[in-house]
């Protein structure tokens, strides 16, 4: 008996047999991306905890004393350091996107330079030269009489003022590409009215500018909220420093997760509104050249010795003195420079190892699963960079040291006291929650402009998975890879606070040295490590003026 024909029927199209042959292979990349946001999430869920507080005893001391006096610090730091970056990164920007003065090529990439100078830098150098005792106020005493002086550098008005020297080419950098963009036509839509470039520029540029300036304001307002260097080189209280102190001072990590929880509340909210006005914000290509305006004459100088006494001011001066300070030193360096150098480096590479192939797959992982569920959990994953330093210090430090207690009770006595806390994969997790939006950034904005049909092409071939990323994506992501690896590598080389306080005993690095070298009045000491950092800054601004450049500004 023949048996019936069968009708064939045609199969679904390749893309969606793809999808239904992938279903585990998308629940595997989905987990793959839940295990890259752990280390951010850990902390988060530890400080979580910190809300509940400690005993009753240490509540109320932090309630009474410490609380309402770092809370109102910060206050004042954050508003002060926020106006002054905005003002002078707003000036500055419309300054060089605008108008045509001498030097304006020259200052519109090298008013970036103070972003190489770190922050507690910044804070011993002026310090060193503005403190009573220092060349400075010496040199005015033997000039003017014993009654000469300049306002206390260690001031609330001081701290602010380097921050802002520090931090206003977050700013800058981003109102000028919104000028330079929309410059032109600010100017038009202001002459057609009638007004004069200031007032077009406040009427007209300025509520144009807004969305993006209230962005780079915003991440001023993160970074002083993370800030520790600069404040402790002050002695000015903040959540970090108080977070510190109870650690290492009362040696109560209970109320250390305390104030890390008070302090993450502000943080999240920055970081709320800053995506969303990133996510909101477009730029619309202009020829930025063609809308200069030429400033003749006396106000051409003016306006290149404005931009000038900023350079000179935020970048030249430090750098200056740092390189006075370190040059005994350089004739005798000692054994322990050398070790914090090499563990400085040690660390900065290996974290950029990690963190960029951290990065790399939760980018391609978001490329093959870009759901609601991928979208959230790489956002999870590089949430950590709004996390201030010794918040994740110890976030990450007490659930590892819990851990090792049970397993220090679950192993045979002789085996002694296990500490995961104070290992350097303890330092290079916290690294990676910090960092990971920094090598992801670059990777990610490479990884889009991979086509799709190069992914369905190679499909077509058999090649999916891991085997692509490594022959297809790999070799077209190099320019992103080394970007990512550089910024990270600097970032790690400048951190402070989870370095100092979750370290190996005895582990140095160049950051840790300018802090114990400062918190004992040793500027010159501290001098050589700064270049050294100060140097290894120069690689990020290098990177940005090299894009500037390929947009002709």
């Amino acid at each position: 008996m023949s048996r019936p024909a069968r009708t064939l029927l045609p199969g679904p199209p390749p893309a969606v047999r793809r999808v239904r042959g992938n279903a585990a292979g998308g629940r595997a990349w989905l987990l793959a991306m839940a295990v890259i946001a752990l280390p951010a999430v850990l902390p988060l869920a530890a400080v979580a905890t910190g809300f509940w507080g400690p005993d009753g005893d240490v509540v109320a001391h932090l309630r009474e004393h410490v609380l309402p006096r770092v809370a109102v610090n910060t206050a004042i730091l954050v508003t002060g350091v926020v106006v002054g970056a905005g003002l002078l990164g707003t000036s500055l920007a419309w300054l060089v996107a605008v108008f045509d003065f001498p030097g304006r090529r020259l200052f519109s990439w090298a008013l970036l330079l103070p972003m190489a100078v770190p922050g507690y830098v910044m804070a011993f150098v002026y310090i060193g030269l503005l403190d009573y005792a220092g060349p400075v106020q010496s040199a005015l005493r033997d000039w003017l009489g014993e009654g000469a002086a300049l306002p206390p550098i260690r001031s609330t008005g001081g701290v602010i003022a380097v921050m802002t020297l520090t931090l206003y080419p977050y700013v800058y950098l981003i109102a000028r590409n919104a000028f330079l963009t929309q410059g032109r036509r600010a100017l038009e839509v202001g002459r057609s009215l009638g007004l004069s470039p200031a007032r077009g520029f406040l009427r007209v540029a300025l509520p144009m500018a807004r969305p993006w300036l209230a962005g780079g304001l915003l991440l001023v307002a993160m970074e002083t909220l993370a800030d520790f260097g600069t404040v402790a080189a002050f002695n000015y209280d903040t959540f970090t420093t108080a977070i510190y102190q109870a650690w290492f001072a009362m040696f109560s990590l209970d109320a250390a997760l305390h104030l890390a929880a008070f302090l993450i509340l502000p943080v999240l909210a920055v970081v709320a509104l800053e995506r969303r006005l990133r996510g909101g914000a477009r730029y619309t290509p202009t020829d930025a050249r063609a809308g200069l305006l030429r400033l003749p004459g006396l106000r051409g100088w003016l306006a290149a010795a404005a931009a000038g006494g900023v350079l000179t001011v935020a970048f030249l001066l430090p750098f200056a003195q740092l390189l006075v300070w370190s040059l005994p030193s350089l004739a005798a360096v000692d054994v322990r420079f050398l070790e914090a150098t090499g563990n400085s480096l040690f660390l900065a590479a290996s974290g950029a190892v990690l963190i960029v192939a951290m990065a790399l797959l939760l980018s391609y992982a978001h490329r093959l699963r870009p759901g609601a569920a991928g979208s959230t959990l790489a956002r999870v994953a590089t949430l950590g960079y709004a996390l201030p330093g010794p918040v994740l210090a110890v976030g990450v430090f007490v659930p590892l040291a819990l851990l090792s207690n049970r397993l220090t009770g679950w192993l045979p006595a002789d085996w002694g006291t296990i500490s995961l806390q104070t290992t350097l994969a303890t330092l290079l997790l916290a690294y990676a929650a910090r960092f990971l939006a920094v090598g992801h950034t670059p990777v990610d904005a490479s990884m889009q402009r991979i086509t799709p049909s190069l992914d369905d092409a190679a499909a077509s071939l058999g090649v999916t998975g891991l085997r692509r990323l490594a022959r297809i994506h790999l070799p077209m992501l190099k320019t992103g890879l080394l970007t990512g690896a550089t910024l990270v590598f600097v970032d790690v080389m400048k951190e402070m606070p989870i370095t100092l306080m979750t370290r190996p005993y005895g582990w140095d690095t160049l950051a840790t040295r300018v802090y114990e070298f400062t918190a004992e009045g040793q500027w010159e000491r501290a001098a050589l490590p700064g270049v050294a950092l100060v140097l290894a800054g120069l690689l990020p601004v290098a990177l940005l003026t090299l894009r500037a450049d390929r947009r002709a500004v």
